[in-house]
């Protein structure tokens, strides 16, 4: 059980609460903060002006609504934002969309009742998962029409995805005990106003991303030790005579996982001795950039990777409500902490970063299916006749077409703000575009990088040297083809893609 309230929201309770779909429980005191923050604004606003509260919405602020008017105006804002389009989010971005808004009121900038909270915290103890379409909020008031459909749910009368089916939420409160938010003064723009959707997604993507990079090195340890390549591009001196922290890191991991390889060349044995007098060396002197670059390609995407989790954890722990309802100051602050700009740019970063690890992934399989390249291995690794068997040759269209679909994603959305809301929102950051975006991107690597999976362990039958292989190297054989059989013959493909994408979604072999 994580509580929420009680210090930050860092990654790893994020993760037990979103992926162990584990339960949460409200901190007393923080319950406390939210009950004063209302009992505040309730108050303070009595005979002032205050946005969302007496006034219309965006550029109908300039309107005053009756005081009797207030609680209607909440439902009517839900109602009517609640306008979204597209597949529904999965259920852990719907997870993460909750927990990210809860752990924002939580903080007690937002002047709710204690009601919205705990609605929240039933939904997500009760494993409900509210209908969100992908397409609709801009990032720039939050994740409006996203987050208006959660507040939708919030309120009895919205829809949520039960065992593959659409039902009304309403149909399961009796049944799973549901708490439903009333609306008070202001609970239907607190819910909404905020960036809970794109920051729930991008922390999603940041712990895919994580395991991509995982397996990313682990591949390209892996071929580096079956192509039997030199180790000093590894080497610490090397890569410290570069001051990047990723690179140092990703040259490490590499480094512990070959400690036990009996495949990997050292240049001092073979090069250094002074007893070689070729004039043409039959085998490279150094290897090709996929192979030897792998420190400082993959170590920016780790850098990349760590600042978009540093930026995103701070915005998940942040008030992003407006107005703010700071009950120290004993004041109302209007603003634009709403804006989704630094979720945005990172997603952005992102899924370039990610997009380069698909880059990769397709040029050391290239490497791999190319005979003329390795000097290895059969073309396209075929274990059978050749010229009339074809080997992985099938499986590399699709990483090449999936590569290239993550190139033209790449193009950021944090640049393409369309200004609308009768130009009150002027400029926009397009944020949850962005971290869906970078979802696209992640899911399409996990493809790619499967293939490549496919073809390392094809590579390795072929030469018959498991035994040889690093201890992890051993593991990630062994659990491929735990699953997947080697390709002697010509099978339909796609299954065995799927069944790898299913094993490295699962699974963690390296840590990083």
């Amino acid at each position: 059980m994580v509580a929420v309230g009680k210090g930050s929201l860092d990654i790893a309770k994020f993760a037990s609460v979103v992926r162990n779909r584990d339960s949460v429980v409200l901190d007393t005191a923080a319950v406390d903060v939210v009950n004063n923050s209302f009992r505040f604004l309730k108050d303070f606003a009595k005979d002032k002006i205050i946005y969302g509260i007496n006034t219309g919405f965006g550029p109908m602020a300039q309107y005053r609504v009756e005081n009797d008017k207030g609680r209607q105006l909440q439902l009517n804002l839900i109602r009517s934002h609640a306008s979204g389009a597209g597949s529904p989010l999965s259920d852990e971005d719907v997870r993460a969309t909750m927990l990210c808004r809860l752990n924002t009121l939580m903080l007690g900038y937002s002047g709710v009742h204690e009601s919205a909270v705990r609605c929240l915290e039933s939904f997500l103890n009760a494993g409900i998962t509210p209908l969100i379409p992908e397409h609709g909020g801009v990032g720039a008031s939050g994740d409006l029409v996203q987050l208006a459909h959660l507040a939708l749910t919030m309120i009895g009368e919205g829809e949520v995805v039960q065992q593959g089916k659409i039902v009304p939420v309403a149909s399961l409160q009796k049944q799973m005990a549901l708490s439903f938010a009333e609306i008070h003064i202001r609970e239907g723009l607190a819910i909404m106003n905020g960036t809970a959707a794109m920051t729930g997604i991008g922390l999603n993507n940041i712990l895919k991303t994580r395991q991509l990079v995982g397996w990313s090195i682990l591949l390209s340890t892996l071929i580096n030790e079956v192509m039997e390549s030199y180790d000093d591009h590894l080497s610490k001196e090397l890569n410290e005579a570069k001051k990047h922290r990723g690179q140092h890191q990703v040259a490490e991991t590499m480094r512990q996982m070959l400690n036990s390889s009996k495949c990997i060349k050292h240049r001092e044995e073979e090069l250094y001795r002074g007893t070689n007098g070729d004039m043409i060396f039959k085998e490279k002197v150094q290897e090709y950039y996929s192979l030897r670059c792998v420190p400082q390609i993959i170590g920016p995407v780790l850098d990349t990777l760590n600042q978009a989790e540093k930026i995103l954890l701070e915005e998940v722990n942040s008030a992003n409500d407006n107005p703010i309802i700071d009950v120290k100051s004993k004041n109302v602050f209007h603003g634009g902490n709403f804006h989704g700009d630094y979720v945005s740019f990172e997603m952005d970063k992102l899924k370039i970063a990610t997009t380069k690890l698909s880059m990769l992934a397709e040029r050391q399989l290239n490497y791999l299916l190319n005979n003329k390249l390795n000097e290895k291995l059969p073309p396209f690794i075929n274990l059978g006749q050749l010229g009339f068997n074809f080997g992985l040759q099938g499986m590399q269209f699709t990483a090449v077409s999936t590569t290239a679909e993550n190139q033209t994603l790449s193009n950021p959305m944090y640049v393409h703000s369309i200004p609308n809301n009768n130009d009150n929102q002027d400029i926009v950051s397009m944020g949850t575009n962005s971290a869906l975006m970078a979802r696209k991107v992640i899911d399409n690597s996990f493809q790619v990088l499967a293939i490549e999976s496919l073809a390392v362990c094809q590579a390795i039958d072929y030469l018959g040297n498991v035994d040889k292989l690093s201890d992890t190297g051993k593991q990630f054989h062994a659990l491929i083809r735990s699953r997947v059989n080697e390709m002697r013959y010509d099978v339909p493909g796609y299954p065995l893609i799927a069944d790898v994408v299913e094993i490295l979604n699962q699974n963690e072999l390296i840590s990083i």
